[in-house]
């Protein structure tokens, strides 16, 4: 039932896209109707050219993703257990955070000529708040009767960081990495619409040049379809890895 309450809404929209199309509302340049669409993207996968630029595009946002984890969870973990590294890199975190990083692009572009690691920059730098600001408040904020009682028990420094603090604070570190990774793909897009030769935004751009508004569409499809079973996938990990939360929300702090 879940399933298809989710459902119901966008066929609303689907059925009035079906309906506006076959009545001739809609302009057919500016909104090609489903079928239109449908035959681009079928043209698309025999040509062989949107499964390589998916496959490229999920390279990127994955080694992006991993990346970012790598430097902002035991970033976050610091700064959310040590008062004087927070009172050091919270101000110049908060001006990077401020910055867009499409912003940026062109000047990683210079830096990092057009290749990979000017995406991947683009990446990390877009994905890293969400994962260190919620670590950060995870860590900060777990109940410290929880760690009274850890040092009543005779736990280590280390035993109470392990078995107390980072399972209290997994719903929101959780949080953070699902928010990281939507952000993953939001930076990945707006890279490949700038600078690139491979990759769903640079599918769209070049379709976008040739006036393919079809094309431009399967894209867009393409990377909202990709981004929700990533999504889904994340959901599944994290129901496994946090047995007892019932219901796992977005509320986050970033």
């Amino acid at each position: 039932m879940r399933i298809i309450k989710s459902l119901i809404i966008p066929l609303i929209f689907f059925t009035f896209w079906c309906i506006g199309s076959a009545l001739g509302s809609f302009n057919e340049f500016l909104l090609p109707s489903p079928l239109k669409v449908y035959a681009a993207g079928l043209e698309l996968l025999q040509n062989g050219v949107l499964l390589p630029n998916i496959y490229t595009s999920l390279c990127r946002v994955l080694i992006g993703f991993f990346i970012t984890v790598a430097f902002a969870f035991p970033l976050g973990i610091l700064v959310g257990l040590n008062r004087r590294a927070q009172e050091l890199l919270i101000a110049p975190l908060d001006f990077l955070r401020h910055i867009p990083p499409l912003a940026l692009t062109p000047l990683l572009i210079l830096w990092c000529g057009i290749g990979e690691a000017s995406k991947l920059s683009v990446i990390i730098l877009a994905t890293f708040f969400p994962i260190f600001l919620n670590t950060v408040n995870g860590v900060s904020h777990c109940d410290s009767k929880l760690i009274e009682v850890g040092k009543v028990m005779g736990f280590s420094h280390t035993a109470i960081i392990g078995r107390i603090i980072l399972p209290a604070s997994m719903p929101s570190i959780m949080t953070g990495l699902r928010l990281g990774l939507g952000f993953s793909w939001r930076a990945l897009i707006g890279a490949e619409l700038l600078a690139a030769a491979s990759g769903l935004g640079y599918m769209i751009i070049d379709a976008e040049q040739f006036s393919r508004t079809d094309i431009v569409i399967v894209g867009i499809l393409s990377i909202g379809i990709l981004g929700y079973a990533m999504d889904l996938a994340f959901l599944w990990i994290s129901k496994r890895i946090m047995p007892w939360q019932k219901e796992f929300t977005t509320n986050a702090n970033y």
